[in-house]
């Protein structure tokens, strides 16, 4: 009798997940952010700031995440030809996956005609673009002069570097490090700690976070660009829903359906913030959930979030064409295979550099002679197509390191009954 007349008194909203929160933050988030399209100044000065302070600590979590979950997970391998294994799959996944976004990003521009209706010359507009680095400034740039200043300023491929060379140096001198081996694990203990506890205010920060941007880039600034959007929206729907479902079915041999509600927290997030290292946390949480292990999850989540461009590249594909359209320039076969090949390179060659997409966008741009000046259109509604393109980004992070990890536990498999039967043999 006590129990059943208790049971009414329990909170409803207690059974609730973090993923439904978080969903319910997002939709309250366009909610109110329509509403308070009059006042953007309130928005920006009283509520992005709690969106704000979630995501700086994010990424205050994620160097040292990243610097000892990598370490650890080099550590875990015992061997650095897994190490190589690992690192050459994830590699040519990312690749290929990239691949496929830019092309999946220049069909439905073609067939949908994204800049249908515009007619411009370049005096019209203005843009001055950033200057990018060659491929050998950021080969150089890769490695580090010391050890701090990747760590304060979060250059994560950097970072990463540092943290393949402690972990091989950890695996080879073995014993003697032992106790730089156990305080590693620790750290990545206490780092993943840290991060739970962040990310129990992530309803919080996605609404703060979400609020302005609806209320700054309302249907007035939307509306011209909309059918770029739309077109960007579809093509991000494509490549998760038909390129990241195959690479689950056929390769990782998983159920595509509880891969995407499983990374369904990490889509939310990445949507809102529009940062994949912000999200980096959840995305290495909810894939460690599903199944995959600490090993994959600590090298292949972290590279992804520096090099891995799907969502840029389906945006550098669809941007090029959109740009071409409205200046009434045609692009032919050869051009659209050049922006291809120099979006694949510039997702590798502008890695870790702030404000990569704007850069990638004048690379490709400037590989098949269109006007940089149409950057500046497409600027003004950037965040919404940031957006969409981050959320593409880390759920191909999540995808890869299925299909990685799935591969590396079907080779276990298969050497286990030989090991087993050797002695036998014997």
């Amino acid at each position: 009798m006590t129990e059943t007349a208790a049971a009414p008194h329990t909170p409803c909203f207690k059974k609730l997940s973090l993923t439904t929160w978080i969903f319910i933050a997002l939709v309250l988030g366009v909610v109110v952010g329509f509403f308070m399209q009059g006042a953007p100044d309130v928005a920006s000065t009283y509520i992005k700031p709690f969106g704000t302070i979630f995501l700086n600590l994010l990424k205050f979590i994620c160097v040292p995440l990243v610097l000892f979950s990598i370490i650890c997970g080099v550590i875990s391998l015992d061997d650095a030809r897994k190490v190589g294994s690992i690192g050459g799959k994830t590699i040519v996944l990312y690749l290929l996956t990239t691949v496929f976004a830019v092309v999946i990003g220049l069909v439905f521009a073609n067939v949908l005609n994204v800049g249908a209706g515009y007619t411009l010359s370049a005096e019209e507009l203005s843009y001055e673009a950033a200057e990018a680095p060659t491929f050998m400034d950021t080969l150089v740039n890769i490695f580090p002069s010391n050890f701090l200043d990747p760590m304060v300023q979060a250059t994560m491929l950097q970072v990463i570097v540092i943290a393949l060379f402690f972990g091989f140096g950890i695996m080879f001198v073995g014993q003697k490090a032992a106790i730089v081996k156990d305080f590693c694990i620790a750290m990545s203990e206490v780092c993943m700690k840290v991060m739970q506890g962040i990310l129990y205010l992530a309803p919080l920060g996605v609404f703060g976070l979400l609020v302005p941007v609806v209320a700054i880039n309302g249907p007035d600034i939307l509306g011209p660009l909309m059918w770029l959007i739309a077109v960007m929206a579809i093509a991000c729907v494509v490549q998760v829903a038909v390129v990241y479902t195959c690479l689950i079915k056929f390769l990782a041999l998983r159920s595509p359906l509880k891969f995407l509600k499983g990374e369904a927290p990490v889509m939310s997030f990445a949507f809102a913030s529009a940062s994949s290292m912000g999200t980096l946390p959840i995305n290495m949480e909810c894939a460690e959930k599903m199944g995959v292990s600490k090993g994959v999850t600590s090298f292949v989540l972290p590279l992804g979030a520096t090099i891995n461009m799907d969502g840029t590249s389906i945006y550098q594909g669809i941007c090029a064409v959109f740009i071409a359209q409205v200046f009434g320039i045609d692009l032919s076969i050869g051009a659209q295979v050049t922006i291809v090949l120099t979006a694949l390179l510039a997702s590798i060659g502008t890695a870790g550099v702030p404000g990569s997409g704007m850069i990638m966008l004048a690379l490709v741009l400037g590989s098949v002679g269109l006007p940089l000046e149409g950057i500046a259109l497409v600027a003004g509604v950037d965040r919404i197509l940031d957006m969409l393109r981050t959320t593409v980004n880390v759920t191909g992070d999540g995808a890869v390191a299925q299909v990685v990890d799935a591969m590396e536990k079907r080779k276990l498999s298969k050497r286990q009954p030989t090991d087993e039967g050797a002695p036998k043999a014997a």
